[in-house]
């Protein structure tokens, strides 16, 4: 066999979440009693990257504060970002094309991992959701560690985890900075999710899928 095994990132890999978040976006600011003085699209600039942060409320916090800050505004962060955090769904989600192929083809070629950068409650309900909770061999929720993804020790936690040579065990995600970068750092060859058919620039994936349903060619 080429791999002995594999793992997947889940987010945009696997799943994606469906929840309309123009909702989301109104009743925060309702709930936190701030009239409304952005949209959701201002706000994405202003993230930061998550594993800078502890917690995604802090995160939001962040930009919150930060969008906040560019309109003149003086609101507390932290109870926007709570608010916002408090309505989401995460068993709003479904699986994305290809993801039950890839699973399939994942399965046949050996033990099949799952390792990713949120936490357990959030990630674990998107599982059940998408009733996958049972369909791996090793779970890693990199979001409860003290270094996530790109940082090596989720990788090689997931290794452990399968009981294989990390050269060995084939990394499955669509990001480049998190997935390809983290994983080709920890060792392991990496199939990049890339349905745009975007340049890798400086990172060097393996495989470069155009969707994760074709990642059954590479075995």
């Amino acid at each position: 066999m080429r791999y002995a095994a594999t793992a997947f990132d889940l987010d945009g890999t696997l799943c994606r979440h469906r929840q309309a978040i123009e909702p989301v976006f109104d009743g925060a600011f309702a709930d936190a009693g701030v009239e409304r003085f952005a949209d959701p699209g201002d706000l994405w600039p202003e993230l930061g990257d998550i594993t800078d942060y502890d917690t995604e409320t802090e995160q939001l916090a962040d930009a919150f504060a930060g969008l906040a800050a560019k309109r003149g505004r003086d609101l507390d962060a932290r109870a926007l970002a709570e608010a916002f955090v408090a309505r989401l769904d995460w068993s709003d989600v479904s699986l994305l094309p290809g993801a039950t192929a890839a699973l399939d083809a994942a399965r046949a070629n050996g033990p099949v991992g799952l390792m990713t950068n949120g936490p357990a409650p959030r990630q674990s309900t998107k599982l059940d959701a998408l009733g996958l909770l049972d369909a791996f061999d090793a779970i890693v929720y990199a979001g409860d560690m003290n270094r996530r993804k790109p940082h090596p020790d989720p990788f090689e936690r997931v290794v452990a985890g399968l009981s294989t040579p990390a050269e060995a065990t084939l990394y499955v995600g669509d990001s480049l900075e998190h997935d390809v970068r983290g994983a080709r750092g920890a060792g392991l060859p990496v199939a990049w999710v890339n349905p745009d058919g975007a340049s890798p620039g400086e990172h060097a994936p393996t495989h470069d899928l155009r969707s994760v349903g074709d990642l059954g060619g590479v075995y």
